[in-house]
């Protein structure tokens, strides 16, 4: 075999490669950022504490969802410390609470909380409202916006949990650097193969 045919059969073998594992890391990402169901994740175990903090919590229902909705609607967030806040039927069809291309804001009260990083809500009915976005201002740090655009399916709790996303990033890096190490060591073996 020619000096270039290995060359081009390497080159290859590295695009490939490289195509595989972007597309590893575009899959991982956009499950990390969709909404899902809650696995394990019980209402009925969230503290009740003193209410000692208050939220501003803004949902935007989107222009894809009915023009009203009787649904029952409720929402549970928190921090990655355990701190967690539940405000059980947010919905009023008699205020048009959540109606199409509208926003509701509602102010909850609940024991204090680090950075927010998880929300779920909760969706019981016939209508099959559908949330475009919830924001959350709390009390001591920077406001953070969960983007729903899909229907929240019936009677399960439905959401995001960024609280991990710290330890997935350290899992991510340690992986990166074990990929990088066999990419040099393919190299090096390619490198003395063309030699």
């Amino acid at each position: 075999i020619s000096r270039s045919t290995k060359m081009v059969s390497t080159t290859r073998f590295f695009t490939l490669l490289c195509f595989a594992f972007s597309t590893f890391l575009a899959v991982s990402e956009s499950k990390l950022l969709e909404p899902h169901a809650a696995e394990s994740f019980n209402v009925s175990l969230i503290q009740k504490l003193g209410a000692s903090c208050s939220y501003t919590v803004i949902i935007s229902t989107s222009c894809s969802s009915s023009r009203y909705t009787r649904d029952q609607i409720s929402i549970a967030f928190g921090d990655a410390y355990g701190n967690q806040i539940y405000a059980p039927r947010l919905d009023d069809p008699s205020t048009k609470t959540f109606e199409q291309c509208s926003s509701d804001t509602f102010e909850i009260n609940g024991p204090c909380t680090y950075q927010i990083c998880y929300v779920y809500l909760y969706r019981s009915g016939p209508d099959g409202w559908i949330p475009e976005s919830v924001k959350i201002y709390s009390h001591d740090s920077k406001a953070v916006t969960f983007p729903y655009n899909t229907n929240v399916p019936d009677s399960i709790w439905y959401g995001f949990n960024y609280c991990n996303s710290a330890s997935d990033s350290n899992a991510l890096a340690i992986a990166l650097g074990r990929i990088v190490l066999i990419l040099l060591g393919f190299i090096v073996a390619g490198t003395t193969l063309l030699l």
